[in-house]
């Protein structure tokens, strides 16, 4: 059933963008929902509507209709799926820029899961109906390996090495500038940003998050890295690496995007992955190349380095 959330700013809360204001008359109301209503066309101001950054004025009369969430449910579909190893516990993947993990709001087929309900009778249920099979995650616009869980003993064992960070997680990532140390760490705590409930941010009250990283290739305005995850928090690599002012290329939340760069997600691939087998106990790692099209990006940053170019 719809409701509709009504609100009339005072003349303190005048200059307020509207998704901040509407965030507060509801605290179960996150912004990123509110954001998503506004462009569902759910929002009226004055009888009009307005963008999330309008600036709300002292007795607009604001409505925003509360339409009920789709329920969600996981579904076989015939996609494409890149296999690199199968086993009758697990199976490893590379997942390509653009696709996400699992079913969302806003996202709620065409999934990595979707793909696995099609392809395997059988994954592990301790993540739920929304993520069988599913030890971690990566970002939608973020490439590389995932290992899935066939069975619920293998994905127990298999979380407890993501929890004691024993598994490798290795990425390469092309960041913006010249990074000048040919190596370093970034030690920062994580947590949720209180201003942007999709974004993570550094902290001193969040969790504790380690980052290696070794320069690769240096180019004329941006430089190849890899890193390597001592611990795995959410949008890790890409909080960090914009903490040290080099965020990852092509990154529209920590950094930007460049129309010049012809890639549609952030430069950002995870390439191995190691641990160990949860039946044989046997240590097992694999790697994955970067993509055709992040491949053409670095290949004409060289050209450019080398002064043959004026691409990019």
């Amino acid at each position: 059933m719809r409701r509709t959330l009504r609100g009339c700013p005072l003349p303190e809360e005048a200059g307020q963008r509207v998704d901040q204001y509407l965030s507060g008359l509801d605290e179960e109301l996150s912004r990123a929902r509110i954001v998503q209503l506004i462009r569902e066309d759910a929002l009226r101001v004055n009888g009009v509507a307005v963008k999330p950054s309008y600036r709300v004025q002292s007795g607009d009369v604001i409505e925003l209709t509360l339409r009920p969430r789709e329920e969600l449910s996981a579904k076989a579909q015939d996609l494409p799926l890149e296999i690199l190893y199968e086993d009758e516990d697990l199976l490893v993947v590379n997942k390509p820029c653009g696709m996400v993990v699992h079913p969302a709001p806003g996202s709620p087929s065409g999934t990595l899961v979707n793909a696995l309900m099609h392809h395997f009778e059988s994954l592990s249920q301790v993540g739920g109906s929304l993520r069988p099979g599913l030890v971690h995650r990566i970002d939608k616009d973020t490439s590389g390996i995932l290992v899935v869980a066939k069975n619920d003993a293998a994905h127990l064992s298999l979380s407890a090495q993501l929890k004691d960070h024993s598994m490798t997680r290795q990425y390469v990532a092309l960041c913006q500038g010249i990074i000048k140390e040919d190596q370093g760490v970034v030690d920062a705590p994580l947590g949720r940003d209180p201003n942007h409930r999709v974004r993570m941010a550094v902290r001193p009250e969040g969790r504790r998050a380690v980052t290696h990283y070794r320069v690769q290739k240096r180019f004329l305005d941006a430089t190849f890295v890899v890193l390597q995850l001592e611990t795995g928090r959410t949008h890790q690599i890409r909080v960090h690496m914009a903490k040290r002012h080099h965020p990852v290329l092509q990154d529209p939340v920590y950094g930007k995007k460049d129309p010049k760069i012809p890639y549609e997600g952030q430069m950002l691939h995870a390439q191995k992955l190691g641990f160990l087998h949860p039946r044989t106990g046997k240590y097992l790692e694999f790697t994955a190349p970067v993509s055709r099209e992040f491949q053409a990006v670095l290949r004409a940053m060289e050209r450019k380095r080398r002064g043959r170019s004026h691409d990019l």
